[in-house]
Parts: structure tokens; C-alpha cells; sequence
């Protein structure tokens, strides 16, 4: 008799870096790891439908210590920061947080980071899931730039849910109730000033505290965690369900090197016929002036739960034999169906149209809409 085999595991070394939070992450029970910019990232706690469920309704502590940090230091900084982007970031300055899509000399995607400007010579890019610093570093080189680039020790921790605001201020202060979105302030924690933003992976509403000293990382999380008990506090991290559910797009997974911003749906980010000063700018021009031939779009996809795409899920529509490809999916509990992002081709991604998915489990219908799918955010 055939017996399946066990469950593959991630087996950790040097090379997967722990983080200053990983020996809390492992006492309050993880159950899933996975790997992100060569760093533990955990992906649940309970299951990912209890932590969803759970983070729409209280506050979690999310270790995303694998958001790291490029920094960009000296007088060639900004150009260097404007170089990598079509988003305009002459208007990012001290206290403001900007999502900026970056490019390669394509127009193609290189990771979507959040770029915080600290002074006007130094720049944090804190990164999705891809090698940037090395992309970042030979920039400067080969152009001959007066910058310094690096990756600082700088670890955030997630205040992540609608208790989210509560839990931190009664660490740091009521001033954290007047930190906008997408703004941060500097505030004291044990003598140590810290970055606190208005920001994180979820649509739920919380915080990044952008941790500079690692060996403060378990004080951090022991004083932020008694704060959120009367709130029902429990760990988590970036979930499945409610990224995609509102609509936000994981690196690697929804876009690569091979799709543009505009196919991203990120054009609204993009200042690009101003852009003169980015690396993908003409690339990116002539794509504009095609038209995008695909973008993301949400999909609903009825009935009985199914894992999600290792590999994407081909769509088809119609007599068309490719009509895009889904790149995420989950059950949502709440909507009582599969949410999913796909790559959509243009023909097709009219909200309302009709496709098939064809999945592991077989053929399945769906119906493409637009992202975010209804309710997303918290209440």
C-alpha cells in the first residue's frame, strides 16, 4: 500500500535570517513560515481564516522584519531615488511615506516599495520581495553617483487591525492618533527615537514601527503586546484571504519583471511622460501609447474551497484559449466564495465578464470584477 509522503518543511539556516522578533513569533505558536527577502516571514498563527477573521476585528503584531531597508545616503540621493521610479517624488519630503513602482530600463516591474524620505540626503526604500540593494548599488556605480547605499539594521513590526491605533498609542502617546496615512513621526521608545508610520500589508488600518536596533526587538514587542490585551492582541502576519480581498498585489506572485505599472494597475502612481529623469521612462511611454494589452483584475470564482495557485491558473473566455491567468486565490468566509487576482487580458477584463478557470480541482467558473473586491477594509 502507497503511503503519501510527509509534508515538505522549510528547513532554516544562516541564510535564512532570523529577525529580532523570532523567538516571540515562535513562543505564541506559529505555524507557517515562509521565505521573503531571505527572512522569516510568518504566514499564520491559528489558520489563516481564523487570523483573517481575527485580524478584522482586533489587533495583531505582525513580525515583517523582511521588509528591509534600502538606504540611499548623500547629495546624489534624490536623483538616485527619482532614477528608479516614474513616480514623481519631488514631492516627498520629511514625514511623508510614498509607494513607488520600480523599474528596469523595460519599464518593467522591479519591486513596488514604500520610499520614506528622512532628510533630504537620505532615503529608506523599504522593499517587497525581490534583490533590489544589488540593483540599487550598481546604479550608483555605474553612474558615477556621490551616494552611499546600504542595507541598514532596521526591523518593522506591524500593529496590524481596527484596535490597531489604540494598542499603540498607549505606548507611545495620543500623538499617534494625528499620524496621517502614509505619514510617519519619530517618537521615543527606551531613550531610542523610532520611525512610526501610518501604514502596513492589510486593509484593516495599523501601524509600522520601523525598529533600528535590533536589540530592542523583544522589548518592543513585550510592551506593545500588554498594551493590546484588553484589545484581544494575538500575533499574526500578512494574510491571504484580506491581501486579496483588498486588492493588494504581491510581488513575484500577481507581477514580475515582465509586467509594466500600467499592467499593475498602478498608473495612478506613475508621473511618467514627466518622468524624464527615470530609467524606464521611453519604454513605459511606448506601452502607454499601445495601451496595455493585459492589467490585474479580481475575479470571483464559486464553489467548493480549492488551495491556491503554486503555479498561475490559466483563464479562458469565449472561443479564447488564453484570457488572461490567476496568480492568487483564496476562500473568502465572508463573501462565501473564491476572491482571486489575475493578469486579465484586455478583451476580457470588463467587470462582469464571464471566464474559466481551469484549477487542480478542474474546469471553474468565474466572473472577472474590479479590485478591491466590496468590503474589504475594516468597518
Amino acid at each position: 500500500m502507497f503511503d503519501p509522503p510527509m509534508p515538505p518543511v522549510l528547513s532554516i539556516s544562516r541564510r535564512t535570517r532570523r529577525t529580532p522578533f523570532t523567538r516571540r513569533v515562535n513562543q505564541h505558536g506559529v505555524k507557517g513560515y515562509t521565505v521573503y527577502n531571505h527572512m522569516l516571514l510568518p504566514t499564520h498563527f491559528k489558520s489563516p481564516e481564523e487570523d483573517y477573521w481575527h485580524l478584522r476585528e482586533a489587533v495583531q503584531l505582525w513580525d515583517v522584519s523582511c521588509e528591509r531597508q534600502v538606504q540611499v545616503r548623500g547629495p546624489d540621493a534624490a536623483r538616485l531615488v527619482q532614477y528608479l521610479t516614474p513616480r514623481d517624488i519631488s514631492k516627498l519630503t520629511v514625514g511623508k511615506c510614498f509607494y513607488i513602482p520600480v523599474v528596469d530600463e523595460t519599464g518593467g516591474m522591479l519591486n513596488d516599495p514604500v520610499a520614506l524620505m528622512l532628510d533630504e540626503d537620505r532615503f529608506w526604500i523599504s522593499l517587497a520581495d525581490s534583490d533590489l540593494l544589488l540593483w540599487v548599488k550598481g546604479l550608483a556605480a555605474g553612474m558615477n553617483l556621490e551616494v552611499a547605499v546600504d542595507e541598514p539594521d532596521v526591523s518593522p513590526l506591524g500593529v496590524q487591525g481596527p484596535k490597531a491605533e489604540d494598542t499603540v498609542a498607549a505606548v507611545f502617546g495620543e500623538r499617534v492618533r494625528d499620524i496621517g496615512f502614509f505619514r510617519y513621526d519619530t517618537l521615543p521608545f527606551n531613550g531610542h527615537d523610532l520611525i512610526i508610520a501610518r501604514s502596513g500589508y492589510s486593509k484593516q488600518g495599523g501601524f509600522e514601527i520601523y525598529l533600528d536596533d535590533s536589540s530592542l526587538g523583544e522589548a518592543l514587542w513585550d510592551v506593545l503586546w500588554e498594551a493590546g490585551v484588553p484589545h484581544n492582541i494575538q500575533a499574526g502576519g500578512p494574510n491571504l484571504i484580506e491581501r486579496i480581498e483588498g486588492g493588494l498585489l504581491s510581488y513575484g506572485n500577481d507581477m514580475t519583471s515582465e509586467n509594466t505599472p500600467h499592467e499593475c494597475g498602478l498608473g495612478k502612481f506613475c508621473q511618467t511622460v514627466d518622468a524624464i529623469n527615470c530609467i524606464g521612462r521611453d519604454a513605459l511611454i511606448r506601452s502607454i501609447v499601445d495601451g496595455p494589452a493585459r492589467q490585474i483584475r479580481g475575479v470571483y470564482m464559486p464553489g467548493p474551497a480549492i488551495p491556491g495557485p503554486i503555479e498561475p491558473w490559466a483563464v479562458h473566455a469565449g472561443e479564447a484559449e488564453h484570457a488572461g491567468r490567476i496568480t492568487s486565490a483564496a476562500w473568502s468566509p465572508r463573501l462565501e466564495t473564491h476572491v482571486c487576482i489575475g493578469m486579465i487580458e484586455s478583451a476580457y477584463w470588463e467587470p462582469g465578464t464571464e471566464v474559466i478557470i481551469e484549477t487542480p480541482a478542474g474546469p471553474r467558473a468565474g466572473e472577472v470584477t474590479m479590485l478591491p473586491f466590496p468590503g474589504a477594509a475594516a468597518n
